[in-house]
């Protein structure tokens, strides 16, 4: 990147023709898609934010949390802090699809904390003065594309102590950028920072009314021949509590854990690291292919971007079962089947060994009759675990019952 960081030179240096620029507030006269860059007159050593702004942020959302525990305004503020790159004015990147005028005039009005029209540009509310951002635009019918590139060209040319400050990020962002559109985000420690969007009550179910006589309704008669009366209340405590459970919905539960073998929990972390270590060939070629022209009309660069969103998503998957992955290590090996124990049964006169894993390990790189590794999920692993060397243990299949039998356990 030129040593000209600016907004304008940005948009310039992606081959788009930059427009503004309009300050912070005011009507941008854009309806056509497009992207925007928002900056600061001039870089800044330190943030400049405003400790009663973040104040009101966290008085506003009750359920915002940093690291998992409610936070005081200052902590907010130096956790805010600490993503800062002073030698960098440009402050955030987006896109529109629709109208790029229509999108910043959106960030504009959403206030810190509000769910609509657009929060993507939260932290900008926090600064001391945001009447002194400035709004540079550029149309194009490639938004999301440019919006990638604007973003890639900003990383090339952050220095290496301004990337040291976009701690538990994999991709270097603007100050307020907090997500890139191949799906990268960057790790704040926030959860909930918007207020939830309140769900539009359901009408209730048309029913239909029938008029019985007296003592005819259900359970009615029978509760008068055993002389007892309905406890008072107890049908309206339970109507309530269905009325409030259906208006609150289900208490949020702790993810499910996911079982898997010491050998299992090794291949889901080699795996990780084997794809993590791909990011940059990818951003490379994403690189390369955006030099051959317009992106919009660019075969390489799209397979390119596809690629990486695939690669992305494996990398969140596997990450997730990592983290709530219980190691489950045989009690006393070879005593029964249990998760990673390797088998040898006899099927059909036939021998072979198979190695039991977690369902959480099922995947290309995981699980496969092919390696002899099979889920405990499956039929066959199912019927296999808890069993002993000896046991017989017959699966039915559609082409008939299938016996195994356990010669050895290991």
């Amino acid at each position: 990147m030129p040593h000209d960081s600016t907004a304008a030179a940005l948009i310039r240096e992606v081959g788009l023709l930059a427009d503004g620029p309009a300050t912070w507030g005011s009507a941008v006269h854009a309806t056509s898609p497009g992207v925007y860059v928002v900056e600061l007159p001039g870089p800044l050593e330190s943030a400049p934010l405003d400790l009663a702004r973040v104040g009101k942020w966290l008085e506003r959302v009750p359920e915002l949390r940093l690291d998992g525990e409610r936070p005081s305004s200052r902590d907010l503020l130096h956790r805010l802090a600490s993503f800062w790159l002073p030698s960098q004015p440009v402050l955030l990147i987006g896109s529109s699809t629709r109208s790029v005028g229509g999108r910043i005039a959106a960030v504009v009005k959403t206030a810190a904390g509000d769910p609509k029209p657009a929060p993507s540009g939260l932290w900008l509310h926090l600064l001391r003065d945001p009447s002194l951002l400035r709004v540079w635009w550029a149309t194009t019918d490639a938004p999301e594309e440019y919006e990638d590139a604007l973003l890639d060209a900003f990383a090339s040319g952050v220095a290496g102590e301004g990337r040291q400050a976009q701690q538990g990020s994999e991709a270097t962002l603007p100050w307020a950028v907090l997500r890139s559109p191949s799906g990268t985000r960057r790790a704040t420690g926030l959860t909930n920072p918007v207020l939830p969007i309140a769900k539009t009550p359901e009408p209730p179910p048309v029913s239909r009314i029938v008029d019985l006589p007296a003592a005819e309704a259900d359970g009615a008669r029978d509760e008068a021949k055993r002389g007892r009366r309905p406890a008072p209340g107890r049908g309206a405590g339970r109507i309530a509590s269905a009325a409030a459970y259906a208006a609150h919905g289900s208490p949020r539960r702790a993810p499910e854990p996911v079982y898997v073998s010491p050998e299992g929990r090794d291949r889901l972390q080699a795996e990780l690291d084997a794809l993590t270590a791909q990011r940059p060939e990818v951003v490379k070629r994403i690189a390369t292919a955006r030099e051959h022209g317009d992106l919009k009309e660019n075969a390489e660069y799209h397979a390119a971007r596809e690629e990486q969103g695939f690669l992305e998503g494996r990398i969140r998957a596997l990450d997730a079962k990592l983290k709530v992955a219980v190691v489950v290590a045989p009690t006393e090996r070879g005593a029964v089947v249990e998760l990673g124990s390797h088998v040898r049964v006899e099927v059909d006169g036939e021998t072979s060994t198979i190695q039991v894993v977690g369902a959480a390990e099922v995947g290309a790189a995981q699980a496969s009759p092919v390696e002899r590794r099979i889920s405990s999920a499956s039929p066959v692993g199912a019927a296999l675990m808890g069993r002993r060397v000896g046991d017989v243990v017959t699966i039915l299949t559609p082409g008939g019952e299938m016996r195994y039998v356990v010669l050895g356990i290991e």
